[in-house]
């Protein structure tokens, strides 16, 4: 038997808005000319069920020591960005966004560079 085709109704709207306003984001972020925003990547994106706020967060390749300036780029930015959802999403209200970098990721990093750094394991023979 063939299998049904997955369309767009597959899985929840909200996962289809966070989706969505991740691909805006990031999009509108790469038009931006600023340099702080050369190494960034969004992540994920969740947005509340009512609309009224959306935590966006992102990676970039410079680390911690990088995470002020950007927070500090993307405050400035913010505006642009939440007019480029506006514009670009046929939501009820616009979200508005809050940025935050994204923990999980540094975490998982950290966890697998502790991992190499260990001892291989040695057969029972030895």
């Amino acid at each position: 038997m063939a299998r049904p085709t997955q369309n767009r109704r597959d899985y929840p709207r909200m996962a289809r808005v966070n989706t969505l306003l991740r691909e805006i984001i990031g999009e509108e972020l790469e038009r931006i000319d600023d340099d702080r925003f050369d190494l960034i990547t969004v992540t994920a994106v969740a947005c509340e069920a009512d609309l009224r706020r959306a935590v966006v967060s992102y990676d970039n390749l410079r680390g911690e020591e990088a995470d002020e300036a950007l927070l500090k780029a993307l405050a400035e930015h913010r505006p642009r960005l939440q007019a480029a959802v506006g514009r670009q999403a046929r939501l009820k209200r616009t979200p508005e966004l809050v940025f935050e970098p994204d923990l999980v990721l540094r975490s998982a990093a950290r966890i697998e560079d502790v991992l190499r750094g260990l001892d291989p394991p040695r057969a029972a023979d030895e």
